[in-house]
């Protein structure tokens, strides 16, 4: 999807044919199938659908707590994500149908003996052509398997060239006594550089508060985990960041030398949320944090994450299923269906001109407040067997309208754009 934005917004994470399968035997579960989505920096990208569409397994995928099966995954510009399926999957296309072009003139010389030196001729250009065309496959997969594994080491190589050129300046300027205390600071940036990884941008805030942390571990060996993994030694240091992001999400410092089980749901998952934050990340994939919370505890931890994302200015994947909360919070919202994105727009649109038969049947399923509308409330039911024939005409994503995007045919888009236009 092109980015439509008239304020061409700075996209920070880019989401290109997301491919996650898990292999059962002979059964193949596509959880997340083909997804494409941008997200900007500074917004709230909220992911909604049904229980078991591929929502956290998108976000986990993102975070590569899984190694993605296709596509890539692009953050700040840099493959941090890539899977090789598409291109293994390509080559064996290309060898089909070469082995039938092949057979073909193999037919044809049986037929006309005569012209054996013209046909043996386009038969050796053929196989010239798609060798070439396999390489091509073969260097695209050998890519893909190089920056995955190797992106946080080239993202650590940056950095140290960028400590390198800073302190190469200010040794120059600087007088005998500043350089030996510009050796010292120098030396640790640059051990820190090597250590750095561009993942550590990225952080997660997971669904349950309880299994996500370690019992065995004090709020403060919690909390700190990801300095010291970062390889800060600074013990002083460490407990004044601890402090401030305890401060920040609302605990007191007391607080630090407790186990988890001393905590209420809610306080668990402003710990999780402190853990998440202490690296000062970019990016947050929120999956799910206030589903297993209590209703007056959700709007706690949801006007937290706002004053959060404000104060240090973060980009949030929100994934949730509670609609409500979703439009409250978020800037643009993708709808799931079965592995598939199948519509995607901002918060107000998306709610105001609901397109796809499966968003529309989900809003329908969000609870009125008044008892009076409530009661006459229609649920919309979705089957997709009925609501769309594919048979010849197949679906694409595409944009109906600016930045509103619906997984449709053709017939289906142009009954979308009516509908928008009456």
């Amino acid at each position: 999807m092109e980015n439509n934005n008239p304020t061409q917004k700075e996209v920070l994470l880019k989401v290109e044919h997301l491919e996650q399968f898990f292999k059962f035997g002979k059964f193949v579960n596509r959880a997340v199938n083909d997804v494409n989505f941008e997200i900007y920096k500074g917004e709230v990208f909220g992911l909604v659908g049904e229980s078991g569409c591929g929502k956290t397994t998108t976000g986990r995928s993102i975070i590569r707590l899984y190694n993605i099966t296709g596509g890539s995954v692009y953050f700040r510009g840099h493959r941090i994500c890539a899977g090789t399926r598409r291109y293994k999957e390509r080559i064996s296309q290309l060898k089909a149908e070469l082995k039938a072009r092949v057979n073909e003139l193999k037919e044809q010389l049986k037929a006309n003996p005569d012209e054996t030196e013209r046909i043996n001729s386009e038969i050796a250009t053929l196989k010239s052509e798609y060798v070439e065309k396999i390489a091509e496959q073969k260097k695209e997969i050998k890519s893909a398997k190089f920056d995955h594994k190797n992106c946080n080491k080239e993202y650590a190589k940056r950095q140290v060239a960028l400590v390198n050129e800073k302190y190469a300046s200010l040794f120059e300027k600087a007088t005998e006594e500043e350089k030996e205390e510009l050796e010292g600071q120098y030396k640790e940036e640059l051990r820190l550089a090597k250590k750095d990884s561009i993942t550590n941008k990225i952080q997660m805030i997971f669904q349950d508060p309880i299994a996500s942390l370690n019992p065995r571990m004090t709020v403060r060996e919690i909390i700190s985990e990801g300095l010291i993994i970062r390889g800060i030694k600074d013990k002083a240091y460490i407990e004044e960041q601890v402090y401030r992001v305890l401060d920040m999400v609302g605990l007191v410092h007391e607080h630090a030398d407790r186990y988890p089980h001393e905590f209420s749901g809610g306080q668990r998952q402003r710990i999780g949320i402190a853990r998440a934050i202490i690296l000062n990340p970019e990016f947050i994939i929120a999956d799910e944090p206030i589903s297993a919370l209590d209703v007056s505890i959700q709007a706690q931890v949801i006007n937290l994450l706002n004053e959060i994302r404000e104060r240090l200015g973060l980009t949030i994947l929100f994934i949730a299923h509670d609609l409500s909360v979703v439009k409250y919070f978020s800037d643009r919202i993708a709808v799931m269906y079965y592995g598939k994105i199948v519509e995607l727009s901002t918060s107000d649109q998306i709610f105001a001109h609901p397109l796809h038969p499966y968003t529309k049947s989900l809003f329908s399923a969000i609870p009125l407040p008044d008892p009076h509308l409530e009661k006459a409330r229609k649920r919309i039911t979705y089957n997709p067997i009925a609501a769309h024939d594919y048979r010849t005409d197949l679906p694409s994503m595409r944009e109906v309208a600016p930045g509103h995007f619906v997984y449709c045919n053709n017939e289906e888009f142009a009954r979308y754009q009516e509908e928008l236009n009456k």
